[in-house]
Order: structure tokens, then sequence, then C-alpha cells
């Protein structure tokens, strides 16, 4: 079923594409014949927004279910101590460390070392 539901999708495609032809040859036929434009024939429009409903039908029929937009459902299973757990959050490097009664200060020999490796890599 979901083959017969893509080929119509491309069928949907199809007819838009040529509602946007006959737009533009409607354009094109109006300034041949030095006519102001108003707007587009309504078999036009008409069929421009047939074949786009037909598209969103089909695209809907070939992706399936939704899952829902209540936040309340995904967030049944978790406490809440971990809402407010974001790793990404987590600082490593702060003024921490230097007020820490065990904290060792890194060797300036390796700190420079290091930093020189990674400098002249560039």
């Amino acid at each position: 079923m979901a083959i017969f539901n893509k080929i119509q999708i491309v069928l949907g495609f199809l007819s838009l594409l040529h509602a946007a032809y006959s737009a533009a040859q409607h354009r094109a036929y109006l300034r041949i014949t030095e006519q102001e434009f108003s707007q587009l024939p309504i078999d036009i429009i008409f069929q421009a927004i047939a074949s786009l409903l037909y598209i969103i039908y089909n695209i809907l029929q070939v992706v399936g279910d939704f899952k829902e937009i209540r936040a309340a459902v995904d967030l049944q299973a978790k406490s809440w101590e971990t809402f407010s757990n974001i790793p990404s959050f987590y600082t490593f490097n702060h003024r921490g460390k230097a007020l820490s009664p065990v904290y060792e200060q890194p060797n300036p020999g390796l700190v420079e070392a290091y930093e020189r490796d990674y400098d002249s890599s560039d």
C-alpha cells in the first residue's frame, strides 16, 4: 500500500508542476497580447490547491503514526531530580579547584610542551 501512495505523491507533484507551468504560460500569453495581469485563471488555482491537498494526504499515508505533542507523555517516566541533570552544563574547569586544599598546579613545563606541540601542528 505504501508504494501506491508513493506513486500518488509523484503524480501529485507532477500535477503541481503542471499547474506552475500553466501559470507561467498564462503570464507569457498576457505579455504577448499586451494585457494586464489581474489574476490566474480559476482552473490553474484549483489545480494547484487540489495538487497540494493530494500531496499532503498521500504524504500522511506514507509517514505513518505520529507521536503525541504533549510533553507529559514522554516525561512521565522521569523523576523530578533528573530534570535539572543536563550534562552539557557541566563545568570542570572553574575557580573552585584553585580554592580546593587538595588541588595541585600542573607542571608548567608539561603545559608549555603541550601548547608548543599543538601550536606547531597548525
